[in-house]
């Protein structure tokens, strides 16, 4: 599709330092942040040189000028990188299956941080502020599925933790609902035992004024495999940064995501895989669709091959379908790769409008081009929706679509 109302970077394939930098290493005038590449030189350019830290303290105040920051709204989610944040444990409810338990477990509890460490300060100051952890514990090996849903955050800013565990060989799905008011940061950590299987499926469907930013960190044992949905559809500022460990010989991760942006709303994805280890497979796909005046989505797509990941198989892609007029889609896909013994390694990104033959082709079978463009776009995110497997779920998403879709027709 030709491109239209966007903006994108090149493929950028560079081989980095695969060493991060400790904390108060080469600190440059009292600041221990190297998103700077430590020496106030040249910016990091490269995924695997970014700087991690647990505690807020470690990081610079964020001015908006910073790689990971540079495409976000700053005077709307500042209260999540430089303010105080409330961590006591939120309210949520939470459905009930077989070899599936959920409990509140203290922030010193071995389980914590053993998925990933935060890349930036929103992160790092959920971080350091929560209280409990809300941890998620697969065991069974029957495909359990649960749905834990929030909706009553309210407007104050919160930090929450949470860490799902899937043990060896177990199976389950863990479906995270969000809704209602919210000023939110949080950390997810997803820990995949060896030869488990698991879904995660996230669903934002805050209110309109809601801002909810959110690291999603995953380790994946040998042969496992991951399934992260990623739904974002309602809310007023809405960042969810996957990023994935293959650490494990065969580990498998499937990344999806679509989402939906209306008039002045900011929806963002910045997606990391870390092949770290032979053999390990990765698809990432993302879709979204943009209507309305100021409606702004952001996907940065990054792929990691290390030297230790003889055989690696990945892919990314990146869709976008521009409504209207006045949407700005940002798709910005990045592959570094550190060894030539790969199976494959790919990329593909593309914004645009309409493809007028489809219409075409719907407007000759008696259909009108309003219901036609509503059934193309129904159609784009619908490849992504069914990933998720559990079908009540996919046709309540595609309700909200469709209702997004008649609220304003596109043009």
């Amino acid at each position: 599709m030709a491109a239209h109302g966007t903006a994108s970077a090149p493929v950028d394939a560079l081989a980095g330092s695969t060493t991060t930098p400790e904390p108060n290493t080469h600190s440059r005038l009292g600041s221990k942040q190297h998103s700077d590449g430590g020496w106030g030189l040249v910016p990091v350019q490269v995924r695997s040189s970014r700087f991690a830290s647990y505690d807020v303290a470690d990081f610079e105040a964020v001015t908006g000028l910073e790689l990971e920051w540079k495409h976000t709204p700053m005077a709307i989610v500042r209260p999540l990188t430089s303010g105080l944040l409330d961590g006591s444990p939120i309210e949520f409810s939470a459905t009930e299956a077989p070899g599936i338990t959920v409990e509140w477990i203290d922030r010193t509890d071995a389980r914590i941080g053993t998925a990933g460490k935060p890349e930036e300060r929103a992160s790092a100051n959920a971080w350091t502020a929560f209280d409990k952890a809300l941890l998620v514990t697969i065991t069974g090996e029957d495909a359990g599925e649960i749905t834990i849903d929030r909706s009553t955050l309210g407007p104050s800013a919160r930090a929450a933790h949470t860490v799902i565990v899937a043990s060896t060989h177990s199976r389950g799905t863990v479906i995270l609902q969000n809704s209602g008011e919210a000023m939110l940061s949080e950390n997810v950590e997803i820990v995949v035992g060896d030869e488990a299987a698991l879904t995660v499926v996230s669903v934002q469907e805050w209110k309109s004024d809601a801002v909810h930013l959110a690291s999603h960190f995953a380790e994946v044992g040998r042969n496992g495999r991951l399934k992260h949905v990623l739904v974002s559809l309602g809310g007023k500022v809405v960042r969810v940064n996957p990023s994935v460990h293959l650490s494990n010989d065969g580990g498998d991760v499937q990344l999806y995501g679509a989402y939906f942006a209306d008039a002045g709303q900011h929806l963002e994805q910045q997606v990391f895989v870390n092949h770290d280890a032979p053999k390990t497979i990765s698809r990432v796909s993302y879709k979204g669709a943009l209507q309305g005046a100021g409606a702004h989505t952001v996907w940065v797509g990054d792929v990691l091959i290390r030297q230790s990941a003889s055989g690696t198989d990945s892919y990314e892609q990146n869709r976008n379908l521009l409504l209207t007029e006045g949407t700005r889609a940002d798709s910005v896909p990045n592959l570094e790769i550190e060894t030539g013994d790969i199976a494959g390694a790919g990329h593909a990104s593309a914004s645009g409008r309409f493809d007028d033959e489809q219409l075409f082709y719907l407007q000759a079978r008696g259909i009108s081009e309003e219901d036609a463009r509503r059934l193309v776009v129904r159609g784009f995110l619908a490849e992504i929706i069914q990933k998720i497997g559990t079908p009540a779920l996919e046709e309540r998403l595609q309700g909200v679509i469709e209702a997004e879709l008649r609220g304003k027709a596109a043009v």
